[in-house]
């Protein structure tokens, strides 16, 4: 029950990072700034959106603060790697224009999101009694 709540919770929060990494890729490519470079601040964005939503409503961490959101944001950042590097290809390479290629690399990166979040940065630790 418990597991089932966690992941409702991480969609609907992962829904609303996703949104805001959208408005912001979109607002900033309707003046023309570079889509890498629109995706990479786009990204900052969201990184906070989420790790916000992901400590405070899905996994109800109480680790300190810093040294959290600055292993959330350095695994997040290997997303940023693998996200610019397939965007870089669907539309440099494979001329996809650059929302639809946004749109087919958030597959990727959501799910490994999820699996940096559930298994690393919001691991519960194990306190053993001996």
């Amino acid at each position: 029950m418990k597991l089932k709540k966690e992941l409702l919770t991480y969609l609907i929060s992962g829904g609303i990072t996703t949104g805001v990494n959208y408005l912001l890729f979109l607002g900033l490519m309707a003046p023309g700034v570079p889509y890498l470079a629109a995706n990479s601040i786009a990204w900052a964005g969201a990184v906070l959106t989420a790790y916000a939503l992901n400590r405070f409503w899905v996994f109800h961490s109480e680790k300190q603060v810093a040294g959290e959101l600055a292993s959330f944001a350095a695994l997040r950042f290997v997303t940023l790697l693998v996200e610019n590097a397939l965007l870089w290809l669907l539309v440099s390479r494979l001329f996809v224009a650059a929302f639809p290629a946004k749109l087919m690399v958030s597959v990727v990166t959501v799910t490994g999101n999820y699996v940096l979040c559930k298994f690393g940065i919001f691991k519960k630790e194990v306190i053993c009694h001996g």
